[in-house]
Protein backbone atom coordinates (compact mmCIF):
# COMPACT_ATOMS: atom_id res chain seq x y z
CA UNK A 1 0.00 0.00 0.00
CA UNK A 2 1.25 3.58 -0.94
CA UNK A 3 -0.03 6.41 1.36
CA UNK A 4 0.78 9.76 0.19
CA UNK A 5 0.09 12.06 3.76
CA UNK A 6 1.67 15.34 5.77
CA UNK A 7 3.92 14.82 8.62
CA UNK A 8 4.70 17.74 10.43
CA UNK A 9 7.33 18.03 12.72
CA UNK A 10 9.54 20.36 15.05
CA UNK A 11 12.78 21.34 13.05
CA UNK A 12 14.83 18.98 15.29
CA UNK A 13 12.27 15.79 14.13
CA UNK A 14 11.74 16.36 11.00
CA UNK A 15 15.56 16.01 10.57
CA UNK A 16 15.47 12.67 12.13
CA UNK A 17 14.30 9.58 9.63
CA UNK A 18 13.05 7.75 12.98
CA UNK A 19 10.99 10.81 13.77
CA UNK A 20 9.38 10.65 10.64
CA UNK A 21 8.63 6.72 10.58
CA UNK A 22 7.41 7.28 14.07
CA UNK A 23 4.54 10.00 12.99
CA UNK A 24 3.93 8.13 9.48
CA UNK A 25 3.02 4.92 11.35
CA UNK A 26 0.85 6.99 14.23
CA UNK A 27 -1.27 8.42 11.70
CA UNK A 28 -1.88 5.70 9.77
CA UNK A 29 -2.17 3.45 12.79
CA UNK A 30 0.11 0.85 11.22
CA UNK A 31 3.29 -1.18 13.45
CA UNK A 32 6.32 0.93 12.32
CA UNK A 33 7.68 -2.51 11.15
CA UNK A 34 5.37 -2.63 8.28
CA UNK A 35 6.53 0.60 6.56
CA UNK A 36 9.04 -0.09 4.48
CA UNK A 37 10.14 3.32 3.39
CA UNK A 38 8.87 7.24 3.71
CA UNK A 39 9.61 9.20 0.40
CA UNK A 40 9.60 12.66 1.09
CA UNK A 41 8.19 14.87 -2.07
CA UNK A 42 7.56 18.13 -0.66
CA UNK A 43 9.28 20.18 2.55
CA UNK A 44 8.32 23.45 3.34
CA UNK A 45 8.72 26.08 6.79
CA UNK A 46 5.60 26.97 8.37
CA UNK A 47 6.51 30.02 10.80
CA UNK A 48 2.91 31.32 11.02
CA UNK A 49 2.57 30.17 14.99
CA UNK A 50 4.83 30.56 17.77
CA UNK A 51 6.78 27.40 17.31
CA UNK A 52 8.11 26.89 14.12
CA UNK A 53 7.00 23.48 12.22
CA UNK A 54 8.07 22.01 9.28
CA UNK A 55 5.23 20.18 6.77
CA UNK A 56 6.39 17.36 4.77
CA UNK A 57 4.06 15.74 2.17
CA UNK A 58 5.30 12.06 2.06
CA UNK A 59 4.81 9.01 -0.06
CA UNK A 60 4.39 5.76 2.70
CA UNK A 61 5.38 2.48 1.27
CA UNK A 62 3.40 0.32 3.77
CA UNK A 63 3.80 -4.17 3.21
CA UNK A 64 5.42 -2.71 0.09
CA UNK A 65 9.09 -1.63 -1.41
CA UNK A 66 9.44 1.72 -3.13
CA UNK A 67 10.34 1.60 -6.81
CA UNK A 68 14.36 2.44 -7.72
CA UNK A 69 14.26 6.17 -8.72
CA UNK A 70 15.04 6.71 -12.26
CA UNK A 71 17.61 8.38 -12.96
CA UNK A 72 17.56 11.83 -14.34
CA UNK A 73 19.55 11.38 -17.24
CA UNK A 74 17.57 8.14 -18.28
CA UNK A 75 14.74 10.78 -19.49
CA UNK A 76 16.57 12.89 -22.09
CA UNK A 77 18.41 12.39 -24.98
CA UNK A 78 21.09 14.56 -25.04
CA UNK A 79 23.58 12.30 -26.08
CA UNK A 80 22.35 12.74 -29.66
CA UNK A 81 24.90 13.14 -32.47
CA UNK A 82 24.17 17.04 -33.71
CA UNK A 83 27.13 18.48 -35.31
CA UNK A 84 26.12 17.62 -39.19
CA UNK A 85 22.62 18.22 -38.22
CA UNK A 86 20.56 21.33 -39.65
CA UNK A 87 21.34 24.28 -37.01
CA UNK A 88 19.21 27.01 -35.15
CA UNK A 89 21.66 30.04 -33.99
CA UNK A 90 21.02 31.35 -29.69
CA UNK A 91 22.41 34.56 -28.81
CA UNK A 92 22.78 34.11 -25.19
CA UNK A 93 24.29 31.67 -22.70
CA UNK A 94 22.01 32.21 -19.71
CA UNK A 95 19.79 30.05 -18.69
CA UNK A 96 16.94 30.59 -21.69
CA UNK A 97 20.01 29.96 -23.81
CA UNK A 98 21.26 26.24 -22.13
CA UNK A 99 17.92 24.67 -21.61
CA UNK A 100 16.86 26.09 -25.54
CA UNK A 101 20.35 24.67 -26.71
CA UNK A 102 19.25 20.98 -24.68
CA UNK A 103 16.34 21.05 -26.39
CA UNK A 104 17.73 21.41 -29.90
CA UNK A 105 19.81 18.53 -29.24
CA UNK A 106 16.96 15.98 -28.23
CA UNK A 107 14.84 17.56 -31.32
CA UNK A 108 18.43 16.61 -33.36
CA UNK A 109 18.96 20.04 -34.49
CA UNK A 110 22.68 21.78 -34.00
CA UNK A 111 22.69 24.78 -31.48
CA UNK A 112 25.21 27.42 -32.46
CA UNK A 113 25.09 29.60 -29.48
CA UNK A 114 26.87 33.06 -29.07
CA UNK A 115 28.08 34.30 -25.67
CA UNK A 116 29.74 37.91 -25.48
CA UNK A 117 30.91 37.09 -21.79
CA UNK A 118 33.39 34.40 -21.16
CA UNK A 119 33.57 30.84 -19.65
CA UNK A 120 32.19 30.53 -16.41
CA UNK A 121 35.82 30.40 -14.32
CA UNK A 122 37.19 33.04 -16.61
CA UNK A 123 34.56 35.18 -15.76
CA UNK A 124 35.75 35.20 -11.82
CA UNK A 125 38.25 37.00 -13.08
CA UNK A 126 36.32 40.09 -14.15
CA UNK A 127 34.07 39.65 -10.72
CA UNK A 128 37.12 40.26 -8.60
CA UNK A 129 37.92 43.54 -10.98
CA UNK A 130 34.67 44.90 -10.32
CA UNK A 131 34.81 44.61 -6.17
CA UNK A 132 38.54 45.02 -5.95
CA UNK A 133 38.92 47.55 -8.71
CA UNK A 134 35.29 49.14 -9.40
CA UNK A 135 36.66 48.16 -13.31
CA UNK A 136 33.44 46.87 -15.30
CA UNK A 137 34.19 44.79 -18.68
CA UNK A 138 31.23 45.72 -20.22
CA UNK A 139 31.42 42.06 -21.73
CA UNK A 140 32.03 39.83 -18.99
CA UNK A 141 30.14 40.77 -15.54
CA UNK A 142 27.95 39.89 -13.23
CA UNK A 143 24.99 39.46 -16.17
CA UNK A 144 26.96 38.55 -18.49
CA UNK A 145 29.07 35.47 -19.33
CA UNK A 146 28.68 31.83 -19.44
CA UNK A 147 25.30 30.74 -17.37
CA UNK A 148 24.08 34.91 -17.63
CA UNK A 149 23.48 37.07 -14.44
CA UNK A 150 21.82 33.79 -12.59
CA UNK A 151 25.05 31.82 -11.82
CA UNK A 152 26.82 34.85 -9.92
CA UNK A 153 23.45 35.79 -8.54
CA UNK A 154 22.54 32.81 -6.52
CA UNK A 155 20.38 30.25 -8.47
CA UNK A 156 16.91 30.32 -6.74
CA UNK A 157 14.59 28.30 -8.76
CA UNK A 158 11.32 29.00 -6.83
CA UNK A 159 8.26 29.70 -9.67
CA UNK A 160 5.22 30.35 -10.01
CA UNK A 161 5.10 29.86 -13.86
CA UNK A 162 3.58 26.29 -13.62
CA UNK A 163 1.28 26.52 -16.88
CA UNK A 164 4.75 27.97 -18.75
CA UNK A 165 6.56 24.68 -18.89
CA UNK A 166 7.25 21.51 -16.94
CA UNK A 167 9.43 22.62 -14.01
CA UNK A 168 10.36 19.21 -12.77
CA UNK A 169 11.98 18.82 -15.99
CA UNK A 170 14.20 21.49 -15.55
CA UNK A 171 14.93 20.43 -11.83
CA UNK A 172 15.66 17.03 -12.89
CA UNK A 173 18.27 18.18 -15.31
CA UNK A 174 20.07 20.62 -13.02
CA UNK A 175 19.96 17.35 -10.68
CA UNK A 176 21.35 15.55 -13.77
CA UNK A 177 24.08 17.93 -13.95
CA UNK A 178 25.51 18.10 -10.45
CA UNK A 179 22.92 20.08 -8.08
CA UNK A 180 21.29 18.16 -5.17
CA UNK A 181 18.81 16.15 -5.16
CA UNK A 182 17.20 18.46 -2.48
CA UNK A 183 16.03 21.39 -5.23
CA UNK A 184 13.34 18.92 -6.05
CA UNK A 185 12.01 18.81 -2.84
CA UNK A 186 12.05 21.85 -0.69
CA UNK A 187 9.46 24.26 -1.26
CA UNK A 188 11.58 27.40 -2.01
CA UNK A 189 14.88 25.58 -4.17
CA UNK A 190 18.58 26.84 -4.20
CA UNK A 191 21.47 25.91 -5.56
CA UNK A 192 24.12 28.25 -4.38
CA UNK A 193 26.76 30.40 -6.18
CA UNK A 194 28.83 28.63 -4.76
CA UNK A 195 28.06 25.29 -6.43
CA UNK A 196 26.63 26.59 -9.87
CA UNK A 197 29.46 27.22 -11.81
CA UNK A 198 30.11 22.97 -11.84
CA UNK A 199 26.44 23.06 -13.14
CA UNK A 200 26.47 25.67 -15.40
CA UNK A 201 30.26 23.94 -16.84
CA UNK A 202 28.73 20.46 -16.88
CA UNK A 203 25.75 21.55 -19.32
CA UNK A 204 28.61 23.34 -21.33
CA UNK A 205 29.80 19.95 -21.96
CA UNK A 206 26.60 18.09 -22.46
CA UNK A 207 26.03 20.74 -25.24
CA UNK A 208 29.70 20.07 -26.92
CA UNK A 209 29.58 16.49 -26.69
CA UNK A 210 26.30 16.19 -28.72
CA UNK A 211 28.36 18.47 -31.26
CA UNK A 212 26.70 21.70 -30.11
CA UNK A 213 29.12 24.65 -30.67
CA UNK A 214 29.74 28.21 -28.25
CA UNK A 215 31.12 31.04 -28.89
CA UNK A 216 32.59 32.80 -26.21
CA UNK A 217 33.37 36.40 -26.11
CA UNK A 218 31.74 36.91 -29.42
CA UNK A 219 28.96 39.54 -29.26
CA UNK A 220 26.03 39.99 -32.00
CA UNK A 221 26.46 43.26 -34.07
CA UNK A 222 23.57 42.39 -36.87
CA UNK A 223 20.68 40.79 -37.51
CA UNK A 224 20.94 39.23 -41.30
CA UNK A 225 16.97 40.15 -42.30
CA UNK A 226 16.00 39.07 -46.16
CA UNK A 227 12.46 39.48 -47.12
CA UNK A 228 11.33 39.34 -43.51
CA UNK A 229 12.77 36.61 -42.75
CA UNK A 230 15.94 35.93 -40.46
CA UNK A 231 19.22 34.56 -42.68
CA UNK A 232 21.75 34.48 -40.04
CA UNK A 233 23.80 36.85 -37.43
CA UNK A 234 26.95 38.75 -37.97
CA UNK A 235 29.14 38.88 -34.64
CA UNK A 236 32.61 40.47 -33.36
CA UNK A 237 35.26 39.05 -32.05
CA UNK A 238 35.66 41.20 -28.39
CA UNK A 239 39.08 40.28 -27.80
CA UNK A 240 39.99 41.54 -31.60
CA UNK A 241 37.40 43.23 -33.33
CA UNK A 242 37.19 40.55 -36.22
CA UNK A 243 33.71 40.09 -37.62
CA UNK A 244 32.47 36.60 -38.69
CA UNK A 245 28.85 35.54 -39.93
CA UNK A 246 26.35 32.66 -39.09
CA UNK A 247 23.87 31.38 -41.66
CA UNK A 248 20.53 30.00 -40.14
CA UNK A 249 16.85 30.41 -40.39
CA UNK A 250 16.53 30.38 -37.16
CA UNK A 251 17.58 32.34 -34.11
CA UNK A 252 16.47 32.39 -30.55
CA UNK A 253 17.60 36.25 -29.01
CA UNK A 254 17.99 35.05 -25.25
CA UNK A 255 20.33 38.00 -24.64
CA UNK A 256 18.84 39.00 -20.91
CA UNK A 257 17.61 42.09 -19.19
CA UNK A 258 20.72 44.16 -19.15
CA UNK A 259 22.06 43.68 -22.71
CA UNK A 260 20.99 47.33 -24.00
CA UNK A 261 22.84 47.19 -27.20
CA UNK A 262 20.60 44.94 -28.42
CA UNK A 263 17.48 46.64 -27.88
CA UNK A 264 18.95 49.73 -29.61
CA UNK A 265 20.35 47.25 -32.80
CA UNK A 266 16.68 46.13 -32.80
CA UNK A 267 15.41 49.86 -32.66
CA UNK A 268 18.02 50.62 -36.09
CA UNK A 269 16.66 48.22 -38.43
CA UNK A 270 12.79 48.98 -37.32
CA UNK A 271 12.71 45.27 -35.82
CA UNK A 272 9.77 46.30 -33.28
CA UNK A 273 10.35 46.68 -29.60
CA UNK A 274 7.94 48.30 -26.70
CA UNK A 275 8.83 49.99 -23.42
CA UNK A 276 7.18 48.23 -20.39
CA UNK A 277 6.82 48.66 -17.20
CA UNK A 278 9.34 47.50 -14.50
CA UNK A 279 10.80 48.12 -10.80
CA UNK A 280 13.55 50.18 -9.27
CA UNK A 281 14.59 51.01 -5.93
CA UNK A 282 17.30 49.72 -3.59
CA UNK A 283 18.95 46.83 -1.82
CA UNK A 284 17.89 46.64 1.71
CA UNK A 285 20.28 44.91 4.19
CA UNK A 286 20.11 43.97 8.03
CA UNK A 287 22.25 41.86 9.96
CA UNK A 288 20.54 38.40 9.68
CA UNK A 289 19.94 37.70 13.14
CA UNK A 290 17.05 40.31 13.40
CA UNK A 291 15.48 38.48 10.14
CA UNK A 292 15.49 35.09 12.39
CA UNK A 293 14.22 36.73 15.32
CA UNK A 294 11.22 38.01 13.38
CA UNK A 295 10.39 34.89 11.14
CA UNK A 296 10.90 32.62 14.09
CA UNK A 297 9.95 34.15 17.28
CA UNK A 298 13.19 33.47 19.34
CA UNK A 299 16.51 34.61 20.58
CA UNK A 300 18.81 32.51 18.63
CA UNK A 301 17.88 30.19 15.71
CA UNK A 302 18.18 26.61 16.45
CA UNK A 303 20.68 24.23 14.33
CA UNK A 304 17.80 23.03 12.41
CA UNK A 305 16.28 25.84 10.84
CA UNK A 306 17.88 27.79 8.12
CA UNK A 307 18.42 31.28 8.10
CA UNK A 308 15.40 33.08 7.60
CA UNK A 309 13.84 35.23 4.77
CA UNK A 310 10.77 37.39 4.05
CA UNK A 311 8.32 38.76 1.40
CA UNK A 312 6.94 41.73 1.84
CA UNK A 313 4.41 44.04 0.01
CA UNK A 314 3.31 47.56 0.28
CA UNK A 315 0.73 49.57 -1.70
CA UNK A 316 1.49 53.43 -1.87
CA UNK A 317 -0.71 55.97 -2.60
CA UNK A 318 -2.05 55.84 -6.28
CA UNK A 319 -1.86 52.03 -6.62
CA UNK A 320 2.17 52.32 -7.13
CA UNK A 321 3.26 48.60 -5.99
CA UNK A 322 6.16 48.31 -3.58
CA UNK A 323 7.81 45.10 -3.19
CA UNK A 324 10.54 42.58 -1.88
CA UNK A 325 12.53 41.24 -4.38
CA UNK A 326 15.31 38.48 -4.74
CA UNK A 327 15.81 37.58 -0.73
CA UNK A 328 18.76 36.77 -0.19
CA UNK A 329 19.09 34.93 3.29
CA UNK A 330 22.86 34.71 4.79
CA UNK A 331 23.72 36.63 1.78
CA UNK A 332 26.33 39.32 -0.35
CA UNK A 333 25.44 42.07 -1.81
CA UNK A 334 27.17 41.99 -5.62
CA UNK A 335 28.10 44.90 -7.92
CA UNK A 336 25.85 44.28 -11.02
CA UNK A 337 26.62 47.25 -13.10
CA UNK A 338 27.27 46.45 -16.80
CA UNK A 339 29.06 49.33 -17.97
CA UNK A 340 31.15 52.24 -16.10
CA UNK A 341 29.62 55.26 -14.65
CA UNK A 342 26.66 53.15 -13.44
CA UNK A 343 25.85 51.98 -9.96
CA UNK A 344 23.50 48.46 -9.97
CA UNK A 345 23.12 46.43 -6.58
CA UNK A 346 22.25 42.58 -6.37
CA UNK A 347 21.91 39.57 -4.30
CA UNK A 348 23.39 36.50 -3.94
CA UNK A 349 23.88 33.46 -1.40
CA UNK A 350 26.07 30.34 -1.26
CA UNK A 351 24.30 27.19 -0.45
CA UNK A 352 24.97 27.26 3.20
CA UNK A 353 23.22 30.68 3.48
CA UNK A 354 26.18 31.52 6.10
CA UNK A 355 27.00 34.93 5.79
CA UNK A 356 26.23 37.36 8.64
CA UNK A 357 23.31 39.76 6.45
CA UNK A 358 20.23 39.36 5.08
CA UNK A 359 19.46 41.38 1.88
CA UNK A 360 16.53 41.93 -0.29
CA UNK A 361 15.90 44.43 -3.35
CA UNK A 362 12.88 46.58 -2.07
CA UNK A 363 11.65 48.26 -5.87
CA UNK A 364 8.86 50.35 -6.95
CA UNK A 365 6.70 49.84 -9.78
CA UNK A 366 7.25 52.03 -12.44
CA UNK A 367 4.90 52.89 -14.93
CA UNK A 368 4.58 54.60 -18.21
CA UNK A 369 3.65 58.07 -16.79
CA UNK A 370 6.94 57.98 -15.04
CA UNK A 371 9.07 58.22 -17.93
CA UNK A 372 7.09 60.63 -20.12
CA UNK A 373 9.96 62.88 -20.21
CA UNK A 374 11.97 60.41 -22.49
CA UNK A 375 9.56 60.25 -25.06
CA UNK A 376 12.39 61.42 -27.66
CA UNK A 377 13.93 57.97 -27.00
CA UNK A 378 11.07 56.49 -28.20
CA UNK A 379 10.20 52.79 -27.33
CA UNK A 380 13.39 52.72 -24.83
CA UNK A 381 12.52 55.56 -22.77
CA UNK A 382 11.97 53.17 -19.75
CA UNK A 383 15.10 52.14 -20.38
CA UNK A 384 17.11 55.88 -20.83
CA UNK A 385 14.86 56.19 -16.78
CA UNK A 386 16.76 53.51 -15.18
CA UNK A 387 20.21 54.41 -17.10
CA UNK A 388 20.29 57.79 -16.07
CA UNK A 389 19.07 56.50 -12.29
CA UNK A 390 22.06 54.38 -12.25
CA UNK A 391 24.51 56.82 -13.32
CA UNK A 392 23.33 59.33 -10.75
CA UNK A 393 24.05 56.72 -7.94
CA UNK A 394 27.29 56.31 -9.66
CA UNK A 395 27.92 60.00 -9.34
CA UNK A 396 26.71 60.30 -5.88
CA UNK A 397 29.03 57.29 -4.82
CA UNK A 398 32.01 59.27 -5.30
CA UNK A 399 33.83 56.32 -7.56
CA UNK A 400 35.27 53.15 -7.37
CA UNK A 401 31.66 51.39 -7.39
CA UNK A 402 30.96 52.52 -4.24
CA UNK A 403 27.13 52.96 -3.42
CA UNK A 404 25.31 55.70 -2.29
CA UNK A 405 23.79 54.47 0.77
CA UNK A 406 21.77 55.21 4.17
CA UNK A 407 20.58 54.01 7.47
CA UNK A 408 16.77 52.75 7.34
CA UNK A 409 15.17 55.08 9.57
CA UNK A 410 17.63 57.92 9.00
CA UNK A 411 16.23 57.47 4.89
CA UNK A 412 12.62 57.79 6.40
CA UNK A 413 13.28 60.94 8.33
CA UNK A 414 15.76 62.18 5.80
CA UNK A 415 18.50 62.70 7.86
CA UNK A 416 22.09 62.08 6.02
CA UNK A 417 23.71 59.36 8.30
CA UNK A 418 26.67 60.19 10.17
CA UNK A 419 28.03 56.82 10.07
CA UNK A 420 26.62 53.37 7.94
CA UNK A 421 27.06 50.05 9.37
CA UNK A 422 29.29 47.46 7.75
CA UNK A 423 28.25 45.75 4.77
CA UNK A 424 28.50 42.98 3.06
CA UNK A 425 28.86 45.20 -0.28
CA UNK A 426 32.64 44.71 -1.10
CA UNK A 427 33.38 47.90 -3.33
CA UNK A 428 31.85 49.79 -0.41
CA UNK A 429 29.55 52.60 0.72
CA UNK A 430 29.04 56.49 0.93
CA UNK A 431 26.72 58.34 2.81
CA UNK A 432 23.76 60.48 1.17
CA UNK A 433 21.14 61.12 1.15
CA UNK A 434 18.98 58.97 -0.92
CA UNK A 435 16.01 61.13 -1.40
CA UNK A 436 18.33 63.14 -3.82
CA UNK A 437 19.91 59.95 -5.73
CA UNK A 438 15.95 58.25 -6.58
CA UNK A 439 13.12 59.84 -8.40
CA UNK A 440 10.97 61.31 -5.83
CA UNK A 441 8.40 58.98 -6.62
CA UNK A 442 10.37 55.71 -5.65
CA UNK A 443 11.72 57.79 -2.92
CA UNK A 444 8.49 58.65 -1.53
CA UNK A 445 7.12 54.85 -1.89
CA UNK A 446 9.67 53.18 0.30
CA UNK A 447 9.48 55.67 2.99
CA UNK A 448 5.97 54.59 2.67
CA UNK A 449 6.40 51.30 2.83
CA UNK A 450 9.53 50.81 5.16
CA UNK A 451 7.09 52.91 7.61
CA UNK A 452 4.58 49.80 6.90
CA UNK A 453 7.07 47.11 7.41
CA UNK A 454 7.81 48.56 11.05
CA UNK A 455 4.47 48.22 12.10
CA UNK A 456 3.64 44.40 10.63
CA UNK A 457 7.88 43.87 11.80
CA UNK A 458 8.57 46.11 14.25
CA UNK A 459 12.65 44.82 14.63
CA UNK A 460 12.80 45.17 10.43
CA UNK A 461 12.55 49.21 11.46
CA UNK A 462 15.81 49.71 12.15
CA UNK A 463 18.67 51.81 11.52
CA UNK A 464 21.03 48.98 11.98
CA UNK A 465 19.68 47.83 8.72
CA UNK A 466 21.22 49.98 5.34
CA UNK A 467 19.90 50.74 2.17
CA UNK A 468 22.03 50.61 -0.89
CA UNK A 469 20.71 52.31 -4.49
CA UNK A 470 19.78 50.76 -6.99
CA UNK A 471 18.74 47.98 -7.63
CA UNK A 472 17.18 48.72 -10.87
CA UNK A 473 17.56 45.43 -13.08
CA UNK A 474 14.51 43.23 -11.80
CA UNK A 475 13.36 42.86 -15.65
CA UNK A 476 13.70 44.19 -18.58
CA UNK A 477 12.33 47.84 -19.09
CA UNK A 478 11.92 46.93 -22.78
CA UNK A 479 9.15 43.64 -24.86
CA UNK A 480 10.25 42.47 -27.58
CA UNK A 481 6.59 41.24 -29.06
CA UNK A 482 6.16 37.77 -30.33
CA UNK A 483 3.38 35.96 -31.51
CA UNK A 484 1.92 34.44 -28.67
CA UNK A 485 1.20 30.82 -30.92
CA UNK A 486 4.39 30.75 -32.72
CA UNK A 487 6.58 32.29 -30.00
CA UNK A 488 8.08 34.52 -33.41
CA UNK A 489 8.67 38.05 -33.77
CA UNK A 490 5.48 39.78 -35.72
CA UNK A 491 7.99 41.56 -38.12
CA UNK A 492 10.72 39.11 -38.72
CA UNK A 493 9.81 35.27 -39.17
CA UNK A 494 12.45 32.54 -37.49
CA UNK A 495 13.24 35.46 -34.89
CA UNK A 496 12.36 33.99 -31.39
CA UNK A 497 12.45 36.80 -28.92
CA UNK A 498 13.02 35.00 -25.50
CA UNK A 499 12.82 35.09 -21.54
CA UNK A 500 13.81 37.63 -19.56
CA UNK A 501 15.53 40.01 -21.78
CA UNK A 502 12.23 39.71 -24.06
CA UNK A 503 10.23 40.67 -21.31
CA UNK A 504 8.79 36.78 -20.52
CA UNK A 505 10.29 35.34 -18.08
CA UNK A 506 12.13 36.27 -14.55
CA UNK A 507 14.03 34.16 -13.07
CA UNK A 508 16.32 30.73 -13.63
CA UNK A 509 13.35 28.32 -13.87
CA UNK A 510 10.92 30.22 -15.77
CA UNK A 511 13.81 31.79 -18.65
CA UNK A 512 15.17 27.58 -18.87
CA UNK A 513 11.57 27.05 -19.71
CA UNK A 514 10.70 29.81 -21.70
CA UNK A 515 14.27 28.93 -23.95
CA UNK A 516 12.88 25.24 -24.13
CA UNK A 517 9.65 26.64 -25.45
CA UNK A 518 11.49 28.94 -28.03
CA UNK A 519 13.27 25.82 -29.11
CA UNK A 520 10.06 23.71 -29.40
CA UNK A 521 8.48 25.61 -32.06
CA UNK A 522 12.00 25.38 -34.18
CA UNK A 523 11.86 21.74 -33.80
CA UNK A 524 8.10 21.67 -34.72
Amino acid sequence: MITRLELVLLPEEAADQGKQLQQASSKLGVPAETIRAVRIVKRSIDARGRQVKIRMLADVYVDENPPVEKKPEDSFQFSREVSKAKTALIVGFGPAGMFAALKLIEAGIKPIVIERGKAVRERRRDLAAISKAGEVNPDSNYCFGEGGAGTYSDGKLYTRSNKRGDINRILDILVMHGADPDIKVNAHPHIGTNKLPQIVEAIRHTILNAGGEIHFNTRLSDILVDNGAVKGIRTTDVEDGSEKEFISENLILATGHSARDIYELLQRKNIKVEAKPFALGVRVEHPQEIIDTVQYHCDTRGNFLPPASYSLTYQHEGNRGVYSFCMCPGGIIAPAATAPGEIVVNGWSPSKRNNPFANSGMVVSIGFKDYEKYAQKGELAALQYQREVEQKAFAAGKGMLKAPAQRLIDFVTGKTSNTLPESSYHPGTTSVDLQNVLPSEVAAALKGAFKAFGKTMKPYYTNEAILLATESRTSSPVRIPRDPETLQHPQVKGLYPCAEGAGYAGGIVSAAMDGERCAGQIAG
